[in-house]
């Protein structure tokens, strides 16, 4: 079987091997990120998660062109797929756009677990403790007690303001 097609064979396994080191490398710059920013690791393994899905469908693209799939081919299967994708997307966009916005907000985040924020919205507006970060939610505490869970891609889209920062 090897012998067959022996440059798609090492193509292949070079691009495999490339994967596999670039995706140590992205975990090792993520955690190095985290750990100077003081980010939580479970934040930090989130998006090592969904950088090591991107290289992977990287590397499937590289092997179904080292291998020579028929490019009418590729393209009809990619724009079937991303219709289906595409229309299921629809349904959920907004799980997407909280995991995207937990994304920014691990690399571009001006407030920690501790901090006390106002949410500047002018029909709710909220003041309360960060408790939690996850990939798709914060979970916030007011002084009454109150727990609130706020979308992350809400606050990407509200002003918000940190009175109290935590250490």
């Amino acid at each position: 079987m090897l012998t067959t097609h022996p440059n798609e064979w090492i193509a292949s396994a070079i691009v495999i091997l490339t994967v596999l080191c670039c995706r140590i490398i992205v975990a090792k710059l993520v955690r190095r990120y985290a750990n100077s920013s003081q980010i939580i690791e479970k934040r930090a393994n989130l998006v090592i998660k969904y950088l090591h899905i991107l290289l992977s469908i990287l590397a499937l693209f590289g092997c179904i062109i080292i291998w020579g799939v028929d490019k009418k081919a590729i393209f009809l299967t990619i724009s079937s797929i991303t219709t289906v994708v595409g229309v299921a997307m629809f349904a959920t966009w907004s799980i997407l756009s909280n995991i995207t916005a937990g994304v920014i907000l691990f690399f571009f985040f001006p407030f920690r677990i501790g901090d006390t924020i106002i949410i500047h919205d002018k029909d709710f507006p909220i003041e309360a403790e960060i408790e939690d970060i996850n990939a798709f939610h914060v979970l916030l505490v007011t002084a009454s007690g109150e727990k609130i869970t706020y979308p992350n891609n809400l606050l990407l889209q509200k002003g918000i303001s940190v009175c109290n920062k935590s250490n």
